[in-house]
């Protein structure tokens, strides 16, 4: 019973075999595969993946659809999200309360309701017909609102007396940015910027209602011609 035990348990204060974390993520993986395996034959589904090879150009187009609009939308939300941050910082209270009012509507309402107003309202009244431009712009302004956050919060999680040392040894506001606000910021954002990029791509794919062309629509399509709703979603997931 000790043996057994000790293959899935780990040793406080030390690093697991690579053998032992080998052989319990294996079983983990398992376990879902069973888990989806019995799923579908319960519901008599047999998997038939033989479509991709007619529709593999429609794929890989959505699926550079898809990437296009996330890398844009990630430079533009990070854009977004640095003058947010700094602008609820802002001594002028009309930038404050622009960008505290901006971040706090976009946070509290669904980004598919916020697809459709800025499509079918704002797009439609200022004649933004493009919907590939429409999409990154969708998803800039809503990530954007995430992103100014995690800036923010890691701005206020530095200790100020850093930033009075730096000044009583001489260096200048543009120092103190430079040698010890942002190392400490980039260490402290990245991990979360990178998780809000993942976040992005997975967004993308509301994208869809407005019949952007990406990976999700592409599915939508390739499904409704041939009936293989199971294999399309599962593929696209």
């Amino acid at each position: 019973m000790s043996f057994i035990t000790k293959l899935f348990t780990e040793t406080p204060g030390e690093r697991a075999p690579l053998w032992k974390r080998l052989l319990n993520l294996g079983l983990v993986l398992a376990g879902v595969l069973w888990l989806i395996i019995t799923s579908l034959q319960r519901i008599d589904v047999e998997l038939d993946y033989s479509f991709v090879a007619e529709v593999g150009i429609r794929l890989r187009n959505g699926f550079f659809m898809t990437l296009w609009i996330s890398v844009f939308s990630l430079i533009a939300s990070l854009l977004l999200g640095i003058l947010s941050a700094a602008g609820q910082g802002s001594r002028i209270l009309f930038i404050r309360y622009l960008f505290i009012g901006y971040v706090r509507i976009i946070r509290g309402t669904p980004l598919l309701a916020q697809i459709y107003l800025f499509y079918y309202i704002i797009g439609t009244a200022w004649g933004i017909e493009n919907r590939a431009v429409c999409g990154v712009m969708i998803l800039s302004i809503f990530e954007g609102a995430y992103i100014s956050e995690i800036i923010r919060g890691s701005f206020l999680s530095l200790e100020k007396q850093q930033l009075e040392i730096g000044r009583a040894i001489g260096l200048t506001p543009a120092g103190v940015f430079k040698e010890i606000i942002l190392p400490q910021m980039f260490s402290r954002t990245l991990p979360a910027l990178t998780g809000q990029f993942a976040s992005i791509i997975k967004d993308s794919s509301l994208l869809s209602v407005i019949a952007l062309t990406e990976l999700s629509q592409t599915m939508r399509e390739i499904s409704a011609l041939n009936f293989r709703l199971f294999e399309c979603y599962f593929l696209l997931a």
